[in-house]
């Protein structure tokens, strides 16, 4: 049995909420999921009570049944129906043949398990960037709601993503695992996932492309620095620090270096956003290795919150 189930649904657009490409992607995935639910009802409702079943067609005679599949094909039609392929029909990150590509030597290899070192503070201000329009608004909104330390916007704890960046700078480790095509990160903070692509690949179309709460982010290497864009970052209920909004155009530099002997990981965030703030909004965060623990599985359980009184006073500011 397949059953298709889709949540989306398809707003009027306002500043602060998922980007145009994710409402329209939703539009057509909404449409979609109503026919292809309809006709695997159809298809699977049993026959009524003591009713024969439908005849299965024959062969025509002397006709040879139909050779299984190949591997190789089973494979091609998988990727022409049921996955989103890469552009041009780039090769996967972790398709052998991208894998054993002739490439320099990466200056540095930050598979490990890692800890923020907040000891300066987790959020990405004070300094803060001169905010403009709305956002300036919901910032001065959230520096009223820390002087009474009211819960404001609090996405992340009504288990939505932390996303980019915030995700970086949770209280929980983080694992990377790097090959020459991608570095995986793992978050135990829900488990949150996200890759850098390191294979030369380019950015998605943007009108077509899916918007997520961690991008698409794509890495190269300048000297002993792996620098990282990250594009196409999910707005909806998405805040940084006290309820920060961003917008589709919000885009996140990571320069990020292995300093004393390997122990650790630095990453100065250089983030713009022309409808929040006027140029660059510039932080440095640091993470240090451990070798002697392993991230586990994390999961946000909205059930549990509904008990937890600051957790549900943090409803407050959060988009309808």
């Amino acid at each position: 049995m397949i059953r298709l189930i889709v949540s989306w649904h398809n707003r009027p657009y306002k500043y602060g909420e998922a980007g145009g490409s994710m409402s329209k992607f939703a539009s057509v995935v909404s449409a979609i999921s109503i026919v292809a639910v309809s006709t695997l009802a159809l298809a699977q409702t049993p026959p009524a009570p003591g009713a024969p079943a439908a005849p299965r067609a024959a062969a025509a005679p002397g006709a040879a049944a139909a050779p299984p599949p190949t591997v190789d094909e089973m494979i091609k039609r998988i990727e022409s129906r049921s996955v989103r392929p890469n552009i041009g029909g780039a090769l996967g990150a972790l398709a052998p043949e991208n894998l054993n590509k002739k490439r320099p030597p990466a200056p540095f290899n930050m598979t490990g398990t890692w800890f923020p070192d907040n000891s300066r503070g987790f959020t990405f201000g004070p300094p803060y960037p001169e905010f403009i329009g709305q956002t300036k608004k919901d910032y001065e909104t959230g520096l009223e709601m820390r002087k009474t330390r009211t819960s404001w916007r609090d996405a992340i704890g009504q288990c939505y993503p932390a996303g980019i960046p915030m995700i970086m700078t949770r209280v929980w480790s983080i694992m990377f695992v790097q090959v020459p095509t991608v570095a995986v990160m793992v978050s135990n903070f829900n488990n949150e996932f996200r890759q850098i692509f390191t294979d030369g690949r380019q950015f998605s179309d943007p009108d077509t492309v899916t918007f997520t709460y961690g991008g698409e982010s794509i890495g190269k290497y300048e000297g002993d620095t792996l620098v990282v864009e990250t594009r196409y970052i999910e707005t909806w209920n998405h805040y940084i620090d006290a309820g920060i909004p961003i917008s589709d155009e919000f885009k996140v530099v990571e320069r990020i270096r292995m300093l004393e002997a390997g122990k650790v990981l630095e990453i100065e965030y250089i983030m713009t956003d022309p409808n929040g703030w006027v140029g660059e909004w510039r932080n440095k965060k640091r993470w240090l290795r451990l070798d002697h623990t392993d991230i586990g599985q994390v999961d946000c359980l909205p059930d549990l919150n509904d008990n937890i009184p600051s957790t549900q006073s943090g409803k407050s500011g959060l988009a309808d």
